[in-house]
This record gives structure tokens, C-alpha cells and sequence, in this order.
């Protein structure tokens, strides 16, 4: 039997820490690399970031978009850097925030989640705005294939607030519908005491009791943006997600990726460090 995202997740957590290394070629770090903005510029940033990150941590997180922008071409790069990826045995994060309907929804699903597929990756990110049951061809996908979904729940771009802050039907806001939804999604699908695969996007710099949300059951992965740049440090892991630390799944990308190519393998190695210091206290 495949085993599920949820416990891979877990397993990779325990054998490397917290930190995930996101693959994000902005046009700023490929002239900063040295490296041509285009196709080519960010495959080879792409397969690079993999080769540091190999056995330095457990998670990668390449951001769609900057490939993209580049259209086929970029859509081939990208297919290359998850390859090499998962080849590697990390476990791949691909940050697409698809959210649609139907059999479109479906075939965004069977595109990023299904074995042998060029874009195939561990886990995708979703959004649940269009509804929840919206996402239902890719939870049911996704457990099929022994994948994940990172569902948005509670993101900390200020412009997120009036609508996941806002009060839903059930007298909570609509950050902790989702959570509640997609949790009794995973208390099905899940074995006693194994994490869920379906986890959720939570900010690092998001107060919880602000936003209406609590700790959840049960144990997801947790895929929490906000670190390095946008101002989060490892310190503010225990405080901001208290009981729920040990699933999450620490996300940096400007903050390493800034160090460089030469230096990219020694600040992942001292970022992963500082993780695993502060999940030990």
C-alpha cells in the first residue's frame, strides 16, 4: 500500500527539521546568480537549488509562477527541476493555488498529482475559495495517489483579511470553516494517529486567535510561509503555532536563495540548524 503524504510529510520532518527551501527564480536573484532571465535561466537556478537542498532538508516548494511567465519553455524547465527533485527523495511542494470547479478543478488535480505525469509533484497547493466541495476530484486524487493538498486557510497578505476573517455561516470565520472541513476530510481518509494528508497554508506571521482559528485534529501538515523575508524567524515557530510546531513545514525562499549559488548549500545547512535548535528546546 502507498504510503500517505501525511506520513511521508512526518517522516520528513523528523529526519531533516522544519525547513523547506522554496525555488523561487525571481528576475532580481537570476541576474544575482548570474544567470539569463529566461527559460534557461531558471532550469538551471531550478536544478541547482535542488542540488543544495539534497539531504540538507526534507521539503522543496518551486513557485509555478516564475516558470510560467516563460510559457512552455518555462513549463519544461519546470518539469526538469521536479524531476530532479523527487529524484533526489525530497519531498515537492508545487505552489500553483489551483481552485476551480468541476472537471477543470479535476484535471488541475490529475496534472501536478498523478504518477508518471511531467509536472507530477508530492503535493499541491489549492485554493478552497470557490468552496471547499469544490476540491473534491483532487482530495479524492490525491488519496488515491498517496499525494497531499496544502488548502489556504489562513494567508498573511493583509489583503486576505476581509474575507477569511469574515464570519461564515456556522459562527466562525471562514479560516476555521476550512480548517474544520478539510479535518473531518482527513479523520476519514486517515489511519489512528497518522497525520492527515490534506494539510493547509497558515502564515508564520498570522495571530491565530486574530484570525479565528485554533489547533486542529487530526495532526496536518502545516505549510507556513512568512519566514526569513517577510519577517518570521525560527524563534517565532513555538509562539505563533504553539502545539501544532511539530507539523509545520517551515518555508523560506529570498532569504537563502539571496546566498547565492556558492553559498546556498551553507545557508541552507545554518537556516536548517537554527530549526532544529529551537523544535529542541
Amino acid at each position: 500500500m502507498t504510503q500517505t503524504f501525511g506520513e511521508r510529510a512526518r517522516a520528513a520532518l523528523g529526519a531533516h527539521g522544519r525547513l523547506c527551501v522554496g525555488i523561487d527564480p525571481h528576475a532580481a536573484l537570476l541576474a544575482a546568480w548570474g544567470l539569463s532571465d529566461d527559460a534557461s535561466g531558471v532550469r538551471t537556478f531550478g536544478l541547482r537549488t535542488v542540488e543544495a537542498a539534497a539531504g540538507r532538508v526534507g521539503v522543496v516548494k518551486p513557485q509555478v509562477s516564475f516558470f510560467e511567465r516563460f510559457g512552455s519553455k518555462g513549463f519544461a524547465a519546470l518539469e526538469d527541476v521536479l524531476a530532479a527533485a523527487r529524484a533526489a527523495g525530497l519531498l515537492v511542494i508545487a505552489d500553483a493555488k489551483r481552485g476551480d470547479i468541476g472537471s477543470t478543478m479535476d484535471d488541475y488535480a490529475t496534472a501536478w498529482l498523478t504518477p508518471g505525469s511531467p509536472l507530477e509533484a508530492d503535493a499541491l497547493t489549492v485554493n478552497p475559495f470557490l468552496g471547499v466541495g469544490a476540491l473534491d476530484g483532487a482530495f479524492s486524487l490525491a488519496e488515491k495517489y498517496g499525494k497531499g493538498l496544502f488548502v489556504l486557510a489562513a494567508t498573511s497578505n493583509p489583503e486576505a483579511e476581509g474575507v477569511q476573517r469574515s464570519i461564515g455561516s456556522t459562527g466562525v470565520t471562514v479560516s476555521a470553516e476550512i480548517i474544520a472541513d478539510v479535518s473531518a476530510r482527513n479523520a476519514v481518509a486517515s489511519a489512528d494517529g497518522a497525520w492527515g494528508s490534506f494539510g493547509f497554508v497558515i502564515g508564520a506571521t498570522v495571530d491565530w486567535a486574530q484570525a479565528g482559528i485554533a489547533p486542529f485534529a487530526p495532526t496536518a501538515p502545516i505549510l507556513a510561509p512568512g519566514f526569513g523575508t517577510q519577517g518570521a524567524t525560527p524563534a517565532d515557530l513555538r509562539p505563533r503555532f504553539g502545539r501544532m510546531s511539530d507539523a509545520v513545514i517551515a518555508s523560506e525562499s529570498r532569504s537563502i536563495l539571496s546566498a547565492g549559488p556558492d553559498g546556498l548549500a551553507a545557508a541552507i545547512d545554518a537556516r536548517a540548524a537554527e530549526y532544529r535548535e529551537v523544535v529542541s528546546v
